[in-house]
């Protein structure tokens, strides 16, 4: 396949509005060892997009100044230590950046195959949240079967996969939504509890629904003075793990409470960690989970797609905050 030098991309020079997402031409990625050169069919919109645009959340350093953390498409060129058979194959990849473009350049470890009966758009909704999600509910949260879990964010992208997952791994997932009817999507999408945080108070909800007995972990996107009430959720030994901050990034904590209670914080970021993290935790998704999405048992919650130009658009649709499930910007013609 020839491949051009130059490429359609979205590289906004300075932060703004979503009206600074415009289409520019930018220079093909040059590929570096263990990497794989991706023709892009569509890309995931996440959050930390949004933030990045802003101007708040920058690329870690040697990352592309491209917006955009998951792709899917096909392989077109590898990289020196990279096998030639994997040309041609299918893949999702979850990316430090450079997604919103028509080529993409990722380590190879960081790819996942496209299994027969999964769109692009799908595959492209799944590595950002499905890596998430995993890491930190089921390997820094520790969840297990029978552990009953509370989840701020419903119906965004992290919600509806942390619902997915629950549902196959056997936790009872209690979750949070803004308005009744996000509630109701939920519950549709299967969760087993949802509370609407604007007219109920999530920590007596919480206390209603487990008996009082709190649950064993909590999945924190909003930060702030959400972390104290978190914290009043927890049963004894529960754990808590931040992944955001959107109500801010300090807060105030009981520490002799955490003391008494022997509750665990904790937290992450996954964007600035190094491809040999990442490509344990593919290896360890394409074991564990990867079965579930080749059977069709896990599929990403869609939301909208739109075409590259689009790309103010999806960020509205986002910062608007009426979505359900993953927003994906779509390459192919």
């Amino acid at each position: 396949m020839d491949i051009p030098k130059m490429m359609r991309a979205i590289d906004p020079e300075a932060p703004g509005g979503p009206e600074v997402l415009q289409v520019v031409e930018r220079p093909v990625p040059e590929l570096r060892d263990g990497e794989v050169l991706v023709r892009v069919a569509a890309a995931g919109v996440n959050r930390p997009d949004v933030l990045q645009r802003q101007g708040g959340y920058p690329p870690p350093p040697g990352a592309s100044s491209i917006p955009g953390l998951e792709i899917a498409g096909e392989i077109v060129a590898v990289g020196e230590g990279v096998g030639a058979e994997m040309i041609g194959q299918p893949v999702c990849a979850l990316l430090a950046g450079g997604g919103y473009a028509e080529y993409a350049s990722v380590p190879a470890g960081q790819c996942l195959p496209v299994p027969d009966g999964l769109s692009m758009a799908e595959a492209a909704a799944l590595p950002e949240t499905l890596f998430t999600v995993w890491t930190n509910l089921f390997e820094r949260a520790y969840a297990i079967e029978g552990d009953t879990v509370l989840v701020h964010g419903g119906t965004s992208g992290i919600g509806t996969m942390a619902i997915s997952l629950a549902r196959i791994f056997g936790l009872t997932i209690i979750v949070t939504a803004g308005s009744d009817a996000k509630c109701a999507a939920a519950l549709g999408l299967g969760a087993d509890h949802a509370i609407n945080y604007a007219s109920e108070d999530f920590v007596e909800r919480v206390h209603a629904i487990t008996g009082g007995a709190g649950v064993a972990a909590v999945l924190d996107m909003v930060g702030g003075d959400y972390l104290p009430r978190n914290l009043k959720c927890l049963a004894d030994d529960g754990r808590h793990v931040s992944i955001a901050v959107q109500r801010g990034a300090k807060a105030e904590i009981p520490i002799f409470e955490i003391m008494r209670r022997r509750l665990t914080l904790t937290g992450s970021t996954l964007r600035a960690r190094d491809g040999a993290f990442k490509a344990l935790v593919a290896d360890e998704l394409h074991r564990t989970v990867w079965p579930h999405v080749e059977a069709g048992r896990l599929r990403p919650v869609m939301d909208r797609s739109f075409p590259l130009a689009q790309a103010p658009d999806a960020h509205r649709r986002m910062e608007e905050g009426s979505h359900i499930g993953k927003i994906v910007l779509t390459l192919e013609d």
